[in-house]
């Protein structure tokens, strides 16, 4: 699911997540226009010949590290090493197998409770079960009370999409032209398993700017649908993203049965329920451009969370005649995380969702419906209870957002600094401090790496991460403290975001042994200074 994962601590070739710049060595001189001789497939042997223009086949694979919003450890280990850990399990244990069948039965039921508790208890989440378990209402009651599919929400969601389709296939990227700074247009992806660079039209800052210029547009001028549309179809559609969901989830399962876009870029488990979740294909395509995982991680979920965030704010003043300062916040806070990954669009390529993942209901399902249902409650909840903050409540919210955003870029830049200048650098006035750390690939050859302990790399281990829990905090507080619906985004991504800093530190502490516990000497908490 989008927005979704990220690596480790800050090193030389470290790595990080979904919302993070690429550092200049990756993208210098790989900003070219499409044209008819542009290959979408380059082989291993082509990059090497073009050493200056793309990462080397062992850096490329150095990036399958990467993940979302953090940062990996250490020069990129050899293709061989990697070949034996890239993408998901080969094997399925039973505890894998039951937290599969868990989310496949249970995550679409969790989406359409939480929106239904808005729809028909006005965000209360104890509203149902408290009905239910008095007799007032039965599960039948409350399901029919549900708004049911409709041609009108189904006519919304397919031009929705294929506008999307539209701006992703046919509108090549001119932004990298206009904006200094920004990388876009034809970019190569990570190196993957079976050996290929996949090309990427990187035009997602543009798609999004164009869709929220028409979208103004009709809301102040043309008037052709209410800018409450989205919230007025909302459970309607989410019975027609449930379905492009489920569809595109099986029909990527069949194609990599059928006809993979490469066959040496897949796993099977034999174990239908864990291949069906997890994905078989690493980067399912059709024809030369229309990769699957880039599309739907970046489009129509997360070009969207802003327009559902416009849209609830224009039924708040439909409904009561103003939009409250808690409306404001909630979308401008969010709105700096999504036009932060889509400036970041091309480093997004070397994160964990497109060099590690498969695809499939993970991915598929979880950035048709997970997404937009569920990292949008907040502006959900102040169309059914309005909060006006007072204004050191409200200029709090915006600090603690601001600041938590300015913590998250801030560290994945000097992440970024160090790797770029080998530690030839100043972090905070200074030269950094690190660690030499050497470790030991699958072929018997020793690698070295270093792990800065400088600047907010000193103060935790994955303070990214602090960062990241800050904005999302900032977005539940605006909400006030009447009802828990809003802070499910806080506990969702604490509770993922604590399980990666075990799971990755687990991995760290495995490939380099001793070095890693004088890393933690040195820095001795994971997210919190002297608390966690």
């Amino acid at each position: 699911m989008a927005v979704k994962d990220t690596p480790l601590p800050s090193e030389v070739s470290g790595m990080e997540r979904n919302i993070g710049r690429p550092p200049a060595s990756q993208t210098r001189h790989r900003v070219r226009e499409r044209s008819l001789a542009a290959s979408p497939i380059t082989t291993v042997p082509q990059v090497r010949e073009k050493a200056s223009d793309t990462m080397t086949a062992t850096q490329s694979f150095g990036a399958i590290k990467k993940q979302n919003r953090n940062s990996a450890n250490g020069v990129g280990p050899s293709e061989k090493e990697q070949l034996g850990q890239w993408g998901r399990a080969w094997e399925v244990d039973w505890f894998s197998l039951v937290s599969v069948i868990f989310l496949l039965l249970c995550a679409p039921i969790i989406v359409f409770y939480f929106v239904m508790s808005c729809d028909q208890y006005q965000c209360a989440l104890s509203g149902p079960l408290i009905d239910l378990y008095s007799g007032k209402s039965s599960i039948s009651d409350i399901w029919s009370r549900a708004p049911s599919f409709s041609w009108t929400a189904a006519k919304i969601y397919m031009a929705w999409v294929c506008f999307q389709v539209f701006l992703y296939l046919c509108v090549p990227d001119v932004c990298h032209k206009l904006l200094p700074g920004y990388v876009g247009g034809v970019q190569d992806g990570a190196c993957t398993p079976a050996g290929l660079i996949n090309k990427y039209e990187v035009n997602g800052l543009q798609a999004w700017i164009i869709t929220h210029v028409l979208w103004i547009a009709n809301a102040n001028y043309f008037h052709w649908f209410s800018p409450t549309i989205l919230f007025d179809n909302w459970i309607p559609l989410l019975w027609c993203a449930n379905i492009l969901g489920y569809t595109v989830a099986t029909f990527a399962m069949m194609k990599a049965y059928l006809f993979p876009t490469n066959a040496n870029d897949r796993k099977f488990t034999g174990n239908f329920f864990y291949d069906y979740m997890m994905g078989i294909e690493f980067n399912p395509r059709i024809g030369a451009w229309f990769d699957f995982k880039l599309f739907f991680n970046g489009r129509p979920g997360i070009v969207a969370w802003t327009l559902i965030n416009l849209s609830f704010a224009a039924k708040q003043l439909e409904l009561y005649g103003h939009v409250t300062n808690s409306m404001i916040l909630v979308n401008v806070l969010q709105a700096i995380y999504v036009l932060d990954f889509f400036w970041n669009e091309a480093w997004y390529l070397k994160t964990i969702d497109i060099c590690h993942d498969h695809f499939g209901w993970y991915l598929g399902w979880g950035d048709c419906v997970w997404l937009p249902y569920l990292y949008t409650l907040q502006g959900l909840y102040l169309v059914y209870n309005p909060v006006q903050l007072s204004t050191p409540s409200a200029f709090g919210v915006l600090l603690l957002g601001l600041i938590g955003y300015y913590i998250f870029r801030m560290t994945n830049h000097q992440k970024d600094l160090f790797r770029r200048t080998d530690g030839n650098c100043k972090i905070w006035g200074k030269k950094p401090d690190y660690i030499e750390c050497s470790y030991l690939s699958n072929d018997g050859k020793k690698h070295h790496s270093k792990l800065m302990i400088s600047g907010f790399w000193g103060l935790a281990r994955h303070f990214n991460y602090t960062g990241d829990l800050m904005g999302s905090l900032s977005y539940c507080l605006a909400c006030g403290f009447s009802h828990l619906l809003p802070y499910f985004y806080i506990i969702y991504m604490s509770i993922l975001l604590v399980h990666r800093c075990i799971r990755d530190e687990h991995r760290c502490s495995s490939k380099y042994n001793k070095d890693w516990r004088h890393y933690t000497d040195a820095v001795a908490y994971r997210l919190i200074p002297r608390v966690f």
